[in-house]
């Protein structure tokens, strides 16, 4: 099974990082509709982890990954 993710990492009041993660993007999707959804994120407050609000939008990635399952009878 391949899946493919988006992983979105900002930084908040604190300066501390966390991520926001988008299972299944489109396969069209563009860097700069990524930075735009960031950058929107931010700019209207939608997130507050733990109560803080985000200051800066660190990074963003695709991952792809592939994960091969087993029936196993035990």
């Amino acid at each position: 099974m391949d899946e493919k993710k988006i992983v979105m990492t900002f930084k908040n009041t604190l300066g501390n990082s966390f991520s926001i993660t988008v299972e299944d993007p489109r396969e069209d999707l563009e860097e700069q509709e990524i930075i735009d959804a960031m950058n929107l994120i931010k700019d209207k407050n939608i997130f507050q982890p733990k109560g803080y609000d985000i200051v800066t939008c660190v990074s963003a990635k695709v991952v792809e990954s592939t994960t091969t399952e087993y029936d196993l009878e035990v």
